[in-house]
């Protein structure tokens, strides 16, 4: 009897209205209730909640009805928008002159609407798969040529998360390189940002490396120094001679990293060209709102000499198996995920979205913009500096380019502080006889005018000074940058658009198909949560601004703590960390500082499960741990004889245990609270990778297993989306006797009770918070439930289905998977010769993502469909696998050859399917339309399979002339 379509929708209207449901969530959640039904009967179950009890071990759920304070009922879209737009309200939006290393900022429409506010760039994964990412690639690799060749650097990485962080990789790569028991000092400049000099000490005190903070004009450098830092323009402004400074030191062997600011260098002398060894910045002013605080883009250049120790990324040119130039991650064997303890970084994304967006920015303004906008900050500067001196003020500052040290005394000061305050202007108060004003590009005319009339009381106007800049010659840049075709080729907005649009049409993202990445969890971005993002009351604070200013954003973070607390069952959260890794991070440091006020500072072993994500052992080294890695049995569970032995040879030394749960291999191991209690009888604490934390949420509680501190990954589990690698979100919540031990305010220094600041800004990327507060206060508590409950349903469908074609390596009870499973291909290599990697790329050909490959165990693939997919596009994805699977077979039996075949010779470009030559024992139409749903919606890549030694062995990681790799 065929359903009648309208009576269906309308029955599932009625159960979701019964089960307290917004309607939202049924958008968000793919399945609806007949899709959920179907698919417990191929599961053999009867109800969702029965089917969750069999998965999830009894002893682990959480007890009592779940409910969150102030979100139990799903709101609609429409009134969650409105609640949160009336707390934006209570924003207020000064203009903001405070500069450290923010400023207000143009960003062109072109960009705002293609690239930050577009889901074929926001959503796209980290381009592991480069056949299917070369948009982002180049993009990519014109922010690497950009940075690098501003910074006068030859190698410059592919983004980091905040310029303090990115200070402070550049100290752990110095010492990398130049460090050891003798030397292991670190100069920092007094002069540097104050939150820099916060995060760099903070990564030094668990790193074993003292900090020497002193005038970089009166410091005397020894051979116990391996590094040092200096800011260029420095915090106040200023702008030094540092050639005596920098040969004294290169002298005795010490690295020298500059902080700089890109826009000052495209007047200023280029770092490189001074003699520095490391630049460090952040690319915000590109283009990117201040979001009071973030994301924003860090960006890192060096000497060729050490581009195999950079941290984070670099991506490289290099061909495919055609010849034809490509791009891919370049020198892959740097990643945490294979280097583990011994990675220099934790570093596992960083704020990709963000970079993009301002590579796109000097490709829309190119060398000639960019230098007109640098001059019309330095020319307005200059006038303003003449205004003070006119109004009996004086300026500290004998060379700058757009930021004043104003002094005066204390009764001037206050005075014009609280002119600029009445006319909604904040400056930055240095003491309590001096300012700090930084201008930006977006300082119109009308409101340098308001600015003069704050500083000197009277009415003047703006008339533009001619001649010299306001710096001595000798810092004047002299050479060319950006003279590539790439900056000079797209000023029209109709070029500029379409070269947005050809690049985002290279890369494969979830407006195309599900991305089943296992770990990654690759869900639903949902438009609603997106849009707040972009409201100037989030988006135009700035990160120092006077607590008052910011109210709204208070009472936001305030209801996020909250219910982040009451889903994990802990007592504090810390919202500060801007990635997972930074959320590992800060929550070991809160661990080896509860330990320390215990008087137990010899407590240094992290026991780490040998499944566990490659960030874990690298944070644990970078929290002045050492790395002991337990064993796991043949069923992928920790092995609790091994964990026992490991304790027992590290008695009294055990800091932490960190557990991803549900685990990395995709179960719910049932053993989880013996083995909290192992490391409690130990004296140890127990850290929880959050990063499957999607698959717990209104199920279970971390902290009534066991557990005593978790991050959230809110770009995961939270719906903030991946952005190409990054933005992220890392929060840490922790139990009442770690909460004291919680982030600092980096503008606050050192306080000894604390693990000390990670972050630039206390709230780490504050603008993106609001896409998980819109999630939580659309889905309700039940939404949230449902959609956990779903996660592993889809998980355990697609495993069902799949199982008799590629073994399920790992279950749980019941044979049951957690939210993802680990399918095992090595039967394929020993049948057919066909890898894993065979099989990713053949996937490609099929319109999908691959899944995450040969990790957590070489030969597999791990598979997360989320609990935002269809059970149709399941359903495609599984017909897709099974007809890769059934190629195989057809080499296995001898039917196709060895090496000549669909899956070796995978992905199929356009270029090679309609080329008049063929000479391969199958059909196009099998090498590029394998399955009937592929007509309707075809998927090219871009480039062939990649040569990935290749471009490792020939690293070029600026845009040289594609002719050059062909």
């Amino acid at each position: 009897m065929a359903v009648n379509p309208e009576r269906e929708h309308e029955n599932q209207e009625l159960l979701r209205q019964e089960q307290g449901l917004s309607s939202f969530v049924s958008r968000h959640i793919g399945p609806d209730e007949a899709q959920i039904e179907i698919m417990l009967k191929a599961l053999g179950q009867d109800t969702l909640e029965g089917f969750i009890s069999q998965v999830v071990p009894s002893n682990i759920r959480a007890s009592g009805s779940f409910t969150l304070s102030g979100f139990n009922q799903g709101l609609e879209e429409e009134q969650a928008l409105k609640r949160l737009a009336a707390q934006a309200a209570n924003n207020q939006i000064f203009r903001s002159y405070i500069g450290m290393g923010y400023y207000a900022t143009l960003t062109p429409a072109v960009i705002a609407r293609n690239i930050l506010e577009n889901p074929g760039w926001y959503t796209q994964y980290t381009p592991y798969q480069a056949e299917i990412s070369q948009g982002r690639l180049e993009a990519l690799l014109n922010f690497q040529t950009m940075v690098a060749e501003l910074c006068g650097l030859p190698v410059a990485n592919a983004s980091l998360l905040d310029e303090p962080t990115a200070a402070a990789e550049a100290m752990s790569m110095s010492f990398a390189a130049r460090g050891n028991e003798n030397k292991n000092k670190f100069f920092v400049a007094s002069d540097c940002h104050p939150q820099t000099v916060s995060v760099v000490s903070t990564r030094a005190e668990a790193a074993g490396i003292e900090v020497v903070v002193e005038d970089h004009r009166t410091v005397a450098l020894d051979e116990s120094y391996f590094g040092a830092l200096l800011q260029y323009p420095n915090t106040y402004g200023s702008i030094f001679d540092f050639s005596k400074f920098v040969s004294e030191a290169q002298a005795k062997n010490l690295l020298v990293t500059f902080a700089s600011d890109l826009l000052a260098l495209c007047l200023l002398k280029s770092p490189g060209s001074l003699g520095a060894d490391i630049c460090v910045g952040n690319s915000q002013r590109f283009g990117v709102p201040l979001g009071f605080g973030g994301p924003h883009a860090a960006f890192f250049a060096t000497r060729d000499e050490f581009k195999r120790i950079v941290p984070g990324r670099i991506v490289g040119l290099s061909k495919d198996k055609n010849g034809r130039a490509a791009i891919r991650l370049a020198l892959q064997t740097r990643e945490q995920h294979i280097r583990r303890e011994k990675a220099t970084s934790n570093i596992c994304t960083a704020q990709v979205l963000l970079a993009i967006m301002a590579s796109m920015y000097a490709v829309y303004h190119g060398p000639v913009g960019l230098k007109g906008i640098a001059t019309a900050v330095h020319r307005k500067t200059q006038w303003l500096a003449q205004v003070v001196k006119d109004s009996g003020l004086k300026v500290l500052n004998s060379n700058f380019f757009d930021t004043l040290r104003i002094n005066g005394t204390e009764d001037q000061i206050k005075a014009l502080t609280q002119r600029a305050a009445d006319m909604a202007i904040n400056l930055r108060l240095i003491g309590s006889s001096s300012v700090g004003v930084s201008l930006d590009e977006a300082t119109s005319v009308s409101e340098l005018e308001a600015l003069a009339l704050s500083i000197s009381g009277r009415e003047i106007k703006y008339s533009e000074p001619q001649g010299a800049y306001s710096f001595e010659d000798s810092f004047t840049r002299q050479d060319s940058y950006l003279k590539e075709d790439v900056f000079n080729s797209h000023h029209s907005e109709t070029q500029f658009l379409r070269y947005i649009k050809k690049l985002e049409a290279k890369d494969l993202s979830l407006a195309f198909s599900m991305i089943p990445l296992g770990s990654c969890t690759m869900k639903l971005n949902a438009t609603s949560e997106m849009l707040p993002v972009s409201w100037p009351e989030f988006s135009k604070i700035h990160p120092y601004a006077p607590a008052e200013q910011w109210r709204g954003y208070q009472e936001m973070f305030n209801e996020l703590e909250t219910v982040l607390a009451e889903i994990t069952g802990f007592d504090s959260v810390s919202l500060q960390p801007n990635a997972g890794s930074q959320g590992e991070y800060a929550g070991l440091l809160a661990i080896r500082a509860y330990h320390k006020s215990r008087g137990e500072s010899a407590r240094n072993i992290c026991l780490i499960p040998k499944s566990a994500h490659g960030t874990n052992p690298a944070s644990a080294i970078m929290a002045g741990m050492k790395v002991v890695v337990v064993g796991c049995d043949d069923k992928g569970n920790i092995d609790l004889a091994d964990l026992r032995s490991k304790i027992e040879a590290n008695q009294d030394k055990v800091s932490a245990l960190m557990v991803t749960y549900p685990s990395t291999h995709g179960v719910f191991e049932d053993s989880i609270k013996q083995v909290c209690a192992l490391v409690h009888q130990a004296g140890g604490q127990v850290y929880l990778d959050g990063a499957n934390l999607n698959a717990l949420v209104g199920i279970c509680k971390p902290a009534e297993f066991g557990v005593d501190v978790c991050h959230f990954n809110l770009h995961k589990t939270f719906c903030i989306p991946h952005g190409g690698g990054g933005p992220g979100m890392g929060p840490i919540a922790v139990s009442k006797h770690l909460a004291k031990f919680l982030p600092i305010d980096p503008l606050k220094g050192r306080d000894p009770n604390s693990a000390g600041a990670v972050s630039a800004a206390m709230f780490g990327s504050a603008s993106i918070l609001p896409i998980s507060w819109m999630y939580i206060a659309m889905m309700g508590a039940e939404g949230l439930k449902k959609a956990s409950s779903v996660a592993i349903l889809n998980a355990n469908y697609i495993a069902s289905r799949l199982k008799a074609y590629f073994p399920l390596l790992y279950s749980g009870q019941g044979d049951f998977v957690a939210h993802e499973c680990v399918l095992d291909l090595r039967e394929l290599k020993k049948s057919a010769g066909i890898e894993v990697e065979d099989v990713a790329k053949r996937l490609i050909d099929y319109g999908f993502h691959a899944p995450t490959v040969s990790w957590p165990v070489p030969g597999t693939l791990m598979i997360e469909p989320t609990e935002s997919e269809s059970l149709a596009e399941m359903d495609r994805f599984c017909e897709a696998m099974i007809a890769i699977w059934q190629e195989a077979q057809a080499v296995s039996r001898g039917e196709m050859d060895k090496d000549n075949n669909p899956l070796k010779n995978a992905p199929h470009t356009a270029y090679e399917v309609i080329s008049d030559e063929w000479n391969r024992p199958y059909t196009r139409e099998q090498a590029a339309f394998p399955l009937p749903y592929i007509r309707e919606r075809k998927f090219w890549p871009a480039v062939s399979r990649i040569d990935n030694a290749y471009g490792d062995r020939n690293l070029v990681c600026t845009c040289a002339p594609l002719s050059d790799f062909e």
